[in-house]
């Protein structure tokens, strides 16, 4: 299925590995009640995710997906109110996607390093990788705030590829959503999407294919 061998392999995190829209929709809609706005539905707050903690409180406050971040005195108190709101639910409702352990365990055992390279922040992503189990799959983790920038530019790609000494093309791209899918083909790496997640319109993001479980991933290396 892929021109070049793959030699590492990247993960997205939310709606790729997990689902976490639902502490996700619980903490932006805590913070929304602290402003006094109404609450928003979770498929409201689903179009919103992707792009990092603070894009997410920027367009959920405002409530468009055209919202930019700013040091505004109501989107700084937003971000503050959205941590401390989500780290107490960081775990409450979010799940494993069927397939992830079985998935992630087969391609370890392989010998392939695995990265979580996600735009969730740090503050986060590790706690919830701890807490879910699956900490311990991935030699390199990488939140939206661990480098200058985060996908859908490439460098954490290009930082990941560096870390695990592969070539862009020996590198697989896993996600669910259109910054994965540019940040690989940035990168001039190979990209799967996984049909679970949050984009609705999978095929639109016309990646290398398309998969319905992490544990698919292993029979499509080949031996």
């Amino acid at each position: 299925m892929f021109a070049t061998p793959i030699r590492a392999i990247a993960f997205d995190l939310d709606g790729t590995l997990v689902d976490s829209l639902p502490d996700l929709s619980r903490a932006a809609n805590a913070v929304r009640a602290e402003l006094g706005l109404p609450a928003l539905a979770d498929a409201r707050v689903r179009s919103f995710v992707g792009d990092g903690a603070a894009m997410l409180m920027a367009r959920t406050i405002l409530d468009t997906p055209d919202a930019s971040v700013d040091d505004s005195p109501l989107q700084t108190r937003a971000r503050t109110a959205f941590q401390q709101h989500y780290l107490a639910t960081l775990s409450t409702g979010t799940q494993l996607y069927p397939g992830v352990h079985d998935g992630l365990s087969a391609l370890a055992e392989r010998g392939l390093p695995l990265a979580c390279v996600t735009n969730k922040p740090m503050v986060f992503t590790q706690p919830l990788l701890l807490v879910l189990g699956l900490s311990h799959y991935f030699s390199l983790v990488l939140g939206g705030d661990s480098l200058a920038r985060k996908k859908p530019d490439p460098q954490p790609l290009a930082h990941t590829a560096q870390q695990f000494g592969v070539a862009p093309a020996e590198l697989l791209m896993v996600g669910d959503s259109s910054n994965d899918i540019l940040a690989a083909r940035a990168h001039g790496s190979p990209a799967l999407a996984v049909r679970s997640g949050y984009t609705e319109s999978v095929a639109a993001l016309q990646a290398d294919g398309v998969i319905d479980s992490i544990a698919e991933i292993g029979p499509l290396l080949g031996s």
